[in-house]
């Protein structure tokens, strides 16, 4: 929609009425947890053995550049990354108390809970499954000391083992008292970080296709909560039936519950709330869904909620965030720096300026990674630059709404980027077409 289309209000509501809602309706639920045989089937097909190499070399590739001998990777996503393996994934986020050695040249390590390293079983990347020596409080109680040195210790063995004479070691995640005690058996620590994520970075086929699923499993949800959408509904109602969706196809988790309705919806960042959607409120919501494979699928769309026609002002609001979506990923493409992606970006509007959204571009895997691309204006301040490359997977971001406004709309496109452009992974129209 170009800025010069903007309507007065206008009253659709015959042509987009829906079936009433009903809090205590069971047909929702069951239809939010319905499978689509083809998504499963489409994700059975998923080649893992070539993923899983694919995503080792990368790994490899950064620990011969920099000249380690190993990474210890404690992150659950680093871990997953490098082994596509997952055990209680949201739990070990907090509780980090699993983790994996990679040798650059020698075997992959994995340390994990003696009860489940059956679930890690048969991977062929892996070589060996060794039982994990926590040192959290919560698992080594005042024992916390002694647990660690025994790790630190079979650490220290580990690098000694496999590092030919190499004690350069790359770390993600690793308590102060932790690295003391690796450091006192003489190996030196490094930042496994910028490591796992210039690996990360660019997407090998399995894991477009991976991204392909998920994001179709993103799209049935939004369609479901379209459907589910009516006067009456609360928001925690209407997120529900889209993570339902999600689970019921093998997915795994959101990153955030951003849904919101009517004044809730500006400034941006409010966790949905049982808050009742009334007609013609502006619903806003950002996916950030983990889906099938921990794949994320991270797309934001805004409907009017059915029974009362678009006012101009939301029209207004739609199309301003449409037009900067559009013009962004119009500008994609593989060899562009990020500071020359910053500089041309759509202008946002003055009365705009101050909510902006954070950033105008982020990378996106396993969750949101590198890069993450700031606005012309904020760039002196906290921007870095770099280079688009090809295969790469981005999510372009938008929100439209004034300071102290009554209303926003959230708008965010996922893409993969080619030598000659981006191309859209969603399939699900950006903007609320029967209204706008």
């Amino acid at each position: 929609m170009s800025t010069a289309s903007r309507a007065p209000d206008v009253d659709r509501s015959e042509a987009i009425s829906q079936p009433a809602f009903r809090t205590d309706d069971a047909v929702v639920g069951y239809r939010a947890s319905t499978i689509d045989a083809s998504l499963i089937r489409a994700y059975e097909a998923i080649d893992r053995k070539a993923m899983r190499a694919f995503r080792l070399a990368r790994l490899r590739d950064q620990l011969r550049a920099h000249d380690y001998a190993g990474m210890l990777l404690a992150d659950p996503l680093n871990i997953r990354y490098a082994t596509d393996t997952n055990n209680l994934g949201l739990w070990v986020m907090h509780s980090p108390s699993r983790y994996v050695f990679v040798a650059t040249d020698g075997p992959v390590i994995l340390f994990d809970f003696t009860g489940s390293r059956h679930n890690s079983e048969g991977i062929e990347s892996i070589d060996e499954i060794r039982p994990a020596t926590p040192w959290i409080y919560f698992l080594a109680g005042p024992r916390v000391e002694e647990k660690a040195e025994l790790w630190a210790k079979e650490i220290a063995d580990v690098v000694r083992t496999y590092g030919a004479g190499n004690r350069r070691l790359a770390v993600d995640r690793c308590d102060p008292w932790g690295a003391e005690r690796l450091k006192g058996h003489g190996i030196q620590l490094f930042d496994a970080q910028p490591l796992t994520e210039q690996a990360r970075v660019v997407k090998g086929p399995q894991e477009i296709e991976q991204h392909r699923v998920s994001m179709g499993v993103c799209d049935l949800g939004i369609a479901r909560m379209r459907e589910a959408l009516t006067p009456g509904i609360t928001e925690n109602q209407l997120w529900s039936v889209f993570h339902a969706t999600n689970i019921a196809h093998g997915g795994e988790w959101a990153e955030s519950r951003l849904l919101s309705s009517g004044p809730r919806t500006n400034p941006w960042f409010q966790d949905a709330t049982n808050r009742v959607i009334e007609a013609g409120d502006m619903v806003a919501f950002d996916t950030d869904m983990v889906g099938p494979g921990g794949a994320l699928s991270d797309i934001s769309r805004s409907f009017i909620c059915p029974g009362k026609g678009v006012s101009g002002h939301q029209r207004d609001l739609l199309g301003f965030a449409e037009d900067q979506i559009a013009h962004n990923v119009s500008l994609l493409k593989a060899g562009m720096s990020f500071r020359e992606f910053a500089e041309q970006c759509w202008p946002v509007p003055d009365r705009y300026v101050h909510n902006r959204y954070m950033m105008m571009l982020h990378g996106v895997g396993l969750v949101d990674e590198y890069p993450s691309i700031a606005y012309a204006v904020d760039f002196d301040a906290w921007g870095y630059d770099g280079v688009l490359q090809e295969n790469m997977i981005v999510s372009v971001e938008s929100f439209i709404g004034e300071a102290g406004g009554k209303e926003g709309v959230k708008l965010e496109e996922q893409v993969l980027i080619t030598a000659t452009g981006a191309i859209a992974l969603s399939d699900c129209p950006r903007l609320d077409h029967p209204y706008v």
